[in-house]
């Protein structure tokens, strides 16, 4: 390993030389220009803070600081000037209603166009809790965030199909429209395609992915995939896994699908396979340490995690290490007589949703472990799953969404509560329910309507 000393506002930093030339598109130029720096083992960098290069070199070694609004200012600065890819994704994961409005502002100033889009989508999806800080920003930037389309919440139920010939009105996909309080559709899914029964399900791009699923009381395997592009009111297939298998959970995480676990022919199964949006091919990563049928999973600051469960009443949360395609165990959790059945994450917490006492999933409860303290927490109180309403939970800003047929129930997040602030209207379609976010451009929202007009017009 090459050591660099590296002078930054009369800090010395000593640091690996390859370590910056792998990640840093200034110091991988400075080292292959053949100019006198290039040689030596000692520079200085003028213009930029101490604490900016110091935040720099602690994610380029794997940490995942939490940062001021003082630190973002200088992080931001050090992604721009010494071009980290990994700094700036850092900061894009960091983004929250605390942060959002610096984040945005200086990647404005120093041209961090990722994160200026990241932080403006966020912005925008929280428009009316900071609408008088908004206003207060130049007119472009106001201009830019109410270009942008912002997140609507959507839902489908997942039940064993009807026969093809009828008029299945539980295929349709719906999105809330929250000002009117009223469920809009989407159109229908594919004849062709699972509807939900025991698929697997992810979004990511503004795309809606679909793998394995069952039809019937037997459980047979849907053998075809299929995404729903938002942006294009489209459905098209894709390669399949090379593990057929239903009640499977999806994750979409940077440019990758992670299928884990789930059944074939009522045999659940430990293997995980990961597919490329680019390359289009499906490949095995290192296997659970079990076999599972649709374990709770979720993303938080980057990062992947799955729960599973152990005997003796014990959850055990793992992260799945994208870049080695492993799970690592992290932390567990025993309680009696209860599991965690569904994980959702925000900031640097994970919320595990687990079953009261003696099989009761009408009162549940949640529990918070926090990434940087690696503590647990319980959330006060008790919270009523009626219909399954909690196992449905997915966050937008800081609000929880959950649903049933009677309700739409939003929670405010805090880290040791999640409080009920709004009840908006339930969605009647029958069996359990997925959820997700999308974001519907006005002609999406014209096609699908024309499209529910006429309901005999293919999709595909």
């Amino acid at each position: 390993m090459a050591k660099l000393s590296v002078t930054v506002e009369e800090t010395v930093f000593t640091t690996d030389k390859d370590l910056l030339m792998e990640h840093s598109e200034y110091f991988r130029a400075l080292f292959q220009s053949g100019m006198r720096e290039s040689t030596q083992d000692e520079i200085q960098l003028r213009n930029l803070g101490a604490m900016g290069f110091l935040i720099t070199l602690r994610v380029l070694e794997g940490e995942r600081p939490l940062l001021s609004c003082e630190e973002i200012l200088q992080a931001v600065e050090c992604a721009s000037f010494l071009q980290v890819e990994l700094l700036t994704k850092h900061l894009v994961n960091l983004i929250d209603s605390d942060n959002c409005l610096v984040m945005y502002q200086a990647a404005a100033t120093y041209g961090l166009l990722d994160l200026f889009h990241a932080a403006a989508l966020y912005i925008r999806d929280i428009y009316d809790m900071l609408e008088d800080d908004i206003h207060c920003l130049p007119p472009d930037l106001v201009q830019y965030i109410d270009s942008l389309t912002p997140s609507s919440f959507v839902a489908v139920g997942a039940h064993t199909p009807s026969i093809e010939f009828l008029e299945d009105v539980s295929r349709t996909i719906c999105f809330l429209d929250e000002e009117k309080n009223q469920w809009q559709s989407l159109g229908c899914i594919p004849d062709e395609a699972s509807t939900f029964f025991l698929a697997g399900v992810a979004t990511m791009n503004n795309k809606v992915f679909i793998v394995g699923g069952a039809r019937g009381a037997n459980k047979q395997v849907v053998e075809k995939s299929f995404c729903y592009d938002a942006d294009q009111h489209s459905w098209s297939e894709f390669a399949s896994p090379h593990q057929l298998r239903y009640e499977v959970t999806l994750v979409g995480h940077e440019g990758h699908l992670y299928a884990f676990g789930g059944e074939y022919e009522r045999v659940p199964v430990a293997s995980v396979e990961k597919y490329s949006l680019t390359s289009q091919i499906w490949t095995f990563g290192k296997e659970l340490p079990q076999p599972v049928a649709g374990p709770p999973a979720t993303k938080a600051m980057g990062r992947v995690f799955i729960c599973l469960w152990k005997p003796q009443e014990t959850t055990i949360i793992y992260e799945y290490d994208t870049c080695q395609d492993e799970p690592i165990p992290i932390s567990s959790i025993r309680r009696i007589q209860s599991y965690g059945h569904c994980m959702v994450g925000h900031r640097d917490n994970l919320y595990i949703m687990r079953n009261g006492p003696s099989d009761d999933f009408l009162r549940c409860a949640i529990e918070n472990f926090n990434l940087s303290t690696q503590q647990w927490t319980t959330l006060s109180g008790q919270y009523v799953n009626s219909k399954g309403a909690l196992f449905t939970a997915v966050i937008r800003g800081d609000t929880v969404f959950t649903l049933n047929r009677v309700m739409t129930l939003l929670y405010r997040v805090d880290t040791h509560t999640w409080k009920p602030i709004r009840e908006q209207t339930g969605f009647n379609k029958g069996g359990s329910l997925h959820t997700f976010f999308l974001r519907l451009p006005t002609k999406t929202k014209l096609m699908a309507s024309e499209l529910y007009k006429n309901p005999h017009q293919s999709f595909l």
